[in-house]
């Protein structure tokens, strides 16, 4: 083991930092989640809508943005398995979520996520997130149908 390695310790805090931001993220709290959760400058975003891989836009025009679309809601991170590695570590997680987004009254957001984690000094930064809405199993037919878009 070297001293880079991450350790139970500090598996057991990023969890913990990382299930205080899905709360903070699904309760509009969006000031909270970025103090909680810094994103590398390298970091990358497969969103739970499909689409291109982007980046981070985290100007305070983008958060307040996100804060109205993220409107009120509860949230809770439960982690299936984590793997670490030197400065790395993935968290792999179901993000137990229920609250009002965008137009929609109170409902299941539940997400399936992989979150990587590279440690710059004593800080966490999120480098990769990507997050899907299957919790809930679908049919083939209904994956052939989003496949084709």
């Amino acid at each position: 083991m070297t001293d880079n390695d991450v350790t139970d310790d500090d598996l057991a805090a990023l969890i913990e930092l990382a299930s205080e931001a899905t709360s903070a993220f699904i309760g509009g709290d969006m000031h909270r989640y970025f103090a909680l959760i810094e994103h590398a400058d390298d970091y990358t975003l497969m969103s739970p809508t499909g689409g291109e891989v982007a980046g981070s836009d985290i100007s305070e025009r983008r958060i307040n943005e996100m804060a109205r679309f993220f409107q009120s809601g509860e949230g809770t991170l439960e982690v299936i398995q984590t793997y670490a590695s030197g400065d790395l570590a993935v968290l792999v997680a179901v993000e137990r979520q229920r609250g009002v987004v965008g137009d929609y009254p109170a409902q299941d957001w539940s997400l399936r996520v992989t979150l990587v984690f590279r440690r710059e000094g004593s800080n966490w930064q999120l480098a990769h997130r990507h997050a899907d809405a299957l919790v809930h199993p679908i049919t083939f037919d209904r994956l052939a149908e989003l496949a084709r878009g």
